[in-house]
């Protein structure tokens, strides 16, 4: 089965950065435990921006979509007022796979 995956932008002013890390890592720690992964990448040129990738093994069970703990919600909201993300941060791609049909 296919894995679905996000890639955020999200821009962080230099105040908020301990709190919106330590908040992501809080969240990994949820999305461990559900066999998600979140990478957080920044941008050699420009510091305060960040890329956030989360990786499902379904869309259902997809950070953006799944039914979470309201401990999840919180920490979600928290992110989102600790910096500013871009319009299409939520978006769901899916992998494609690149095995022969002979792989497969």
């Amino acid at each position: 089965m296919p894995k679905v995956l996000t890639a955020a932008r999200v821009r962080v002013p230099p105040t908020n950065e301990a709190d919106y890390l330590a908040t992501l890592r809080e969240l990994c720690q949820f999305a461990d435990a559900r066999g998600q992964r979140i990478w957080l990448f920044r941008n050699a040129k420009d510091p305060q921006l960040f890329t956030e990738f989360s990786e499902s093994q379904t869309e259902m069970s997809h950070r953006a979509q799944a039914s979470r703990l309201p401990e999840e919600i919180k920490l979600e909201k928290r992110l989102q007022s600790l910096g500013t993300y871009a319009p299409d941060a939520w978006e769901l791609w899916t992998e494609v796979s690149l095995a022969t049909p002979a792989e497969a």
